[in-house]
């Protein structure tokens, strides 16, 4: 599948998802708002009730708009005498559980003359909690009736009301858990895809490396059985050197590719001793200033760590500074400037090589030191290689317990830096 086609089918999954999405949360909040409606309808006529009871009970003639909703869980009830408030607590209980409210609320009653409450109490409809005294009950001014009145509040409506959308609660979680998946599916094809890549890379380039000996070991032996060849022992023995060699060099090359592509940090065998990294730093900057020079360029080295032993694989750290080294010249393809610095800090040794080459963008940087990865744009693959030698770098740094990381800039050049634990 083309990186075009996963793309388009990414998108259109996208889209279709925020469909959902936004059909979900419009239908709960659809949802939501006729709960809410039923809840306010349901209290209003269950607390008009007993507003009609107590006052039958005192033979009080209807009031106009004996009930008002001032607030979104706060009801006030006008009355024309103070009721017992035991009385008015069943009261309300029972009509709440007539109109299958059974959530907690508190109510107050009011005196209006000395504009203080009279009595307050938060009921609950769970067993061993039926009644607490309130810590406070709202008292609104916008409601003034001449005499006396009560309120009812409902601390958890919200919760009560959510309760209800058990079916919608259900379904938005199932939505979330199909998002979920889907992302990481998504993800999932995406690293395929990347390894994908890679992998055809990979055998491109390794493609490339090794059919320049083989070709030359076959063209050597055609010319060895030619009758005008055949006849010239030197010229024989010439041939022969060049297929011992291009052998020699198909060998290491394989070698080497097996070696790394199996290589993990659970898997490398260390020996330990002391290595002086300076020492190992002035033979590899005497091989790499050779090189650096017969492209117009130079190699500087400023040795300013006091402390520059440490312990771990002789063989495997110089191969990691040549590594280093190597790619600083290869990729620094106009007059290299690559300098080596080392310091201390923490009791911990810094090597940084840098170089003036073309650079990584950020994007590569995260994936350079993984197995087989090359940047697959711009000049880089004008030197060949495997994408194994950084991935070989930072394996063997971190079987050290040290650590790797890279500052870079395309067109800018980039920075190595190696943090390693001094003795």
């Amino acid at each position: 599948m083309s990186r075009r086609t996963i793309i388009i089918v990414i998108a259109l999954a996208i889209v279709s998802l925020g469909i959902i999405i936004a059909g979900q949360v419009f239908w709960v909040k659809k949802a939501y708002a006729l709960q809410e409606e039923q809840f306010n309808r349901r209290a209003f006529v269950a607390i008009s009730e007993v507003v009609q009871t107590i006052r039958a009970m005192n033979r009080d003639s209807a009031a106009t708009e004996p009930v008002r909703q001032v607030g979104n869980n706060y009801f006030v009830a006008n009355i024309n005498d103070t009721p017992q408030p035991y009385l008015l607590e069943n009261l309300l209980k029972e009509e709440f559980k007539r109109s299958q409210l059974q959530e907690d609320f508190e109510y107050g009653i009011y005196d209006c003359f000395t504009d203080s409450i009279v009595f307050g109490s938060k009921i609950s409809f769970k067993p061993g909690r039926e009644r607490e005294q309130a810590k406070q009950i709202h008292k609104l001014k916008d409601f003034e009736p001449d005499g006396h009145y009560f309120g009812v509040v409902f601390p958890n409506r919200s919760s009560f009301i959510l309760q209800q959308l058990d079916f919608w609660m259900y379904s938005s979680i199932v939505i979330i858990l199909i998002i979920i998946f889907f992302s990481y599916t998504i993800y999932v094809i995406l690293q395929q895809k990347r390894l994908s890549e890679i992998r055809t890379d990979f055998v491109n380039n390794m493609t490339h490396e090794l059919k320049t000996p083989i070709s030359t070991i076959g063209l050597s032996a055609e010319a060895i059985i030619s009758p005008s060849v055949s006849g010239s022992p030197e010229r024989v023995k010439q041939y022969v050197n060049i297929i011992r060699n291009e052998n020699s060099r198909l060998r290491s090359q394989v070698d080497r590719v097996l070696q790394i592509a199996s290589l993990s940090p659970r898997k490398v065998a260390l020996s330990q001793e002391i290595i002086d990294l300076h020492e190992v730093l002035r033979t590899a900057a005497a091989t790499f200033e050779v090189q650096a020079a017969e492209q117009d360029g130079t190699l500087s080295i400023s040795l300013e760590a006091l402390q520059a032993q440490v312990k771990g694989d002789r063989v495997h750290i110089t191969n990691v500074v040549y590594n280093l080294l190597d790619n600083a010249v290869k990729y620094s393809p106009d007059k290299p400037k690559i300098h080596i610095r080392t310091f201390n800090r923490d009791n911990r040794f810094f090597l940084e090589i840098s170089d003036n080459g073309i650079g990584i963008n950020k994007a590569n940087q995260k994936l350079i030191f993984e197995k087989f990865y090359r940047v697959p744009t711009g000049n880089l693959h004008a030197v060949r290689g495997y994408g194994l030698g950084l991935f070989y770098v930072k394996t063997i740094i971190k079987s050290h317990g040290g650590k790797i990381t890279l500052t870079s800039e395309p067109g800018k050049g980039s920075t190595f830096q190696i943090q390693l634990k001094c003795i």
